[in-house]
């Protein structure tokens, strides 16, 4: 073999292997991402259980008081039932979103009683579910940064042929429905 011929094949290999290291690399990365989503989305879901878990507790709480509310309490039940039948990550979210809506209805409605106010469990409910709202909201925006860094990733050159060859699919973000940015209609007049 002459010098040319030699130095022509270490070229070549070097670029074959170069090539095969940088798909890799990439579709190392691409996995990354992904298990992120999925992981950050366990961070959300962790959050939403124990609110979840809380309700119950402050329903309980408050029902002796708010017994002409019936409707609030019904509202905060089909949000919760909501949330056990969704299947997807856009399902859960607008269930999600239901229970933070009838959550901000119920403590505008507890406004109105002030015997309520005063209970120490459930002002000790009411904080603990704030509390929880915000670490949802923080964990929302992670959420939502990491999935959209992921879906940016697989629609360019060359991350997408890799994320085809993956069959990845843009992941869903978490978002709040239209009529969620509304503002909170509350009827304060109480029937007895």
């Amino acid at each position: 073999m002459h010098l040319g011929e030699i130095l022509w094949t270490v070229l070549i290999g070097f670029m074959l292997v170069g090539s095969v290291g940088f798909f890799l690399s990439i579709y190392n990365t691409l996995v990354e991402m992904k298990n992120n989503i999925a992981r950050s989305w366990a961070n959300i879901d962790v959050l939403l259980k124990q609110r979840h878990d809380e309700l119950p507790k402050l329903v309980k709480v408050c029902e002796a008081y708010m017994q002409h509310e019936r409707a609030i309490f019904d509202k905060l039940s089909e949000a919760r039932g909501a949330v056990a039948k969704a299947t997807t990550v856009g399902q859960r979210a607008q269930a999600e979103n239901m229970v933070t809506a009838a959550l901000g209805r119920f403590f505008a409605v507890a406004e109105n009683y002030p015997d309520l106010k005063a209970n120490q469990s459930f002002l000790a409910l009411q904080q603990r579910i704030s509390e929880l709202e915000n670490q949802i909201a923080d964990r929302r925006e992670f959420y939502n940064d990491t999935v959209t860094i992921f879906n940016t990733r697989i629609q360019q050159i060359p991350d997408m042929w890799v994320a085809n060859g993956m069959s990845l699919q843009a992941a869903e973000w978490f978002k709040i429905e239209e009529r969620d940015r509304e503002d909170v209609q509350i009827d304060f007049k109480m029937t007895a």
